[in-house]
């Protein structure tokens, strides 16, 4: 009996092995144009040689597959543009802003909630952006969806997560515009008052799986409250989370708008700022003395306005925050840059539909922006953004398998990131027109 046992375990690992090694075909693109790193110069008739989800090389010229493999596989995209997957350092996969967001609130449970936000997923990775920061969800939901993905489970971007904002009483990220009973059932456990409040806080985001400490120094939009959008969260406050968060491995977003809560921010110690809509002389100092991130979210503005003025879904409060921020975002966002501080594209989509990702580079590039810091925006600069220089961003030796490609080239026309035909994560090609 003992000699059948061992001959079936030998059996069963050499299966498994085959099986391993079956999975882990080489595959080879030949790539029309490549960029392998955004700001270098794109080249002509590259390949690319992939084994299972990294690259092994990059080689100039059209190579037969055969001569890395076999039985490799070759992708032709000999007539497209090819460059890295694309990065969104700002989205909220759990939602969309509507009309019918109330009812909805009341009528779908956790569960519809989770599925909604897996169709999302699939959504923005079909538009070509393989990894993303979602920054405001239920936690348990979008740390689940999370890690579904990482097991395969389920087809999505990779997912850097933060679940609910580290936010004051009443201020941006609590609850607001509910009846007493919903306010108290429906408030996070990231809400905090004074420094040690809001150190627990942020323990217990990082204790529940956040990947990202997203917090509230400003007032918001989207907020049913007219607390306006300045400085809400104190400078105390600020420095105790960032402290905090930076002690436990994390990194720390901020949504900000007024001046004065970026600056606050910025002088904490935060790794980036979103949205970043009123940002002055003095912001523009304290982004390039720490070395922080703007994140734009130039099309949540656009987005805004578009429903302020055309909708009747809003409340006056929003409505007015809306008008008012979203048309003064294009100003700041265009005196930032020309500033030189560093951006990481970021869309805030959620508040505009998911998978229209690509429309922020239109807007970027309206607003003056070169299409090379489009690109590195949203490929080398979001890599470092969240600590994964190491890994993503570019096409290089080492680097995970994510690579998109556009029929035309977008430094003729920007659009081109509308209509991604081709995407691969992780050596898995998911897309393919």
């Amino acid at each position: 009996m003992k000699h059948y046992l061992s001959k079936t375990l030998i059996a069963t690992v050499l299966t498994g092995l085959f099986s391993l090694n079956a999975a882990a075909q080489i595959q080879v693109i030949h790539a029309g144009k490549l960029l392998t790193v955004a700001g270098q110069k794109p080249l002509t008739k590259q390949t690319i040689v992939i084994d299972n989800d990294k690259i092994i090389s990059v080689k100039s010229g059209f190579i037969n597959a055969t001569e890395f493999a076999k039985d490799a596989k070759l992708i032709d995209l000999s007539s497209s543009f090819v460059m890295a997957g694309l990065m969104d350092m700002h989205v909220h996969l759990q939602g969309e802003l509507g009309p019918k967001n109330d009812s909805e609130a009341l009528r779908m449970s956790d569960a519809d909630t989770a599925m909604e936000s897996v169709m999302f997923a699939n959504k923005t990775l079909m538009a070509g952006f393989t990894t993303v920061r979602d920054l405001g969800a239920k936690p348990e939901q979008i740390f689940a969806l999370r890690d579904g993905i990482n097991k395969g489970w389920i087809t999505g971007p990779r997912i850097i997560a933060a679940g609910s904002s580290v936010a004051v009483t009443g201020g941006h990220g609590d609850v607001d515009g509910m009846k007493s009973e919903l306010i108290k059932l429906y408030t996070p456990y990231t809400i905090c008052d004074g420094p040690y409040e809001c150190r627990k806080a942020t323990r217990k985001a990082i204790k529940y799986g956040a990947d990202v400490i997203k917090i509230t120094s400003t007032g918001g939009v989207l907020s049913d409250t007219n607390t306006g959008t300045g400085q809400q969260m104190t400078d105390d406050e600020l420095k105790e989370v960032v402290e905090t968060a930076h002690s436990l491995g994390r990194k720390v977003a901020s949504h900000a708008h007024a001046a004065n809560g970026i600056n606050a921010a910025l002088r904490a110690g935060v790794d980036s700022i979103e949205h970043g809509s009123y940002a002055n002389k003095e912001s523009i100092k304290l982004f390039k003395k720490t070395g922080a991130y703007l994140v734009p979210t130039l099309l949540a503005g656009d987005t805004v306005v578009s429903m302020a003025k055309n909708t009747n879904f809003m409340s006056p409060t929003i409505k007015a925050k809306a008008i008012r921020v979203g048309e003064d975002m294009i100003a700041n966002f265009k005196n930032s840059y020309k500033a030189g501080v560093k951006i990481a594209y970021g869309t805030d989509s959620g508040v505009s539909h998911h998978g229209l990702n690509g429309r922020e580079a239109v807007l970027m590039h309206n607003a003056g922006m070169k299409t090379q810091d489009i690109l590195k925006s949203a490929t080398v600069n979001a890599a470092d953004l969240i600590g994964y220089s190491e890994k993503l961003g570019t096409i290089e030796q080492g680097k995970f398998a994510d690579i998109i490609a556009t029929h035309g080239n977008p430094f003729k026309n920007i659009e081109e990131l509308l209509d991604v035909d081709f995407v691969m994560k992780s050596g898995v090609v998911v897309k393919n027109k």
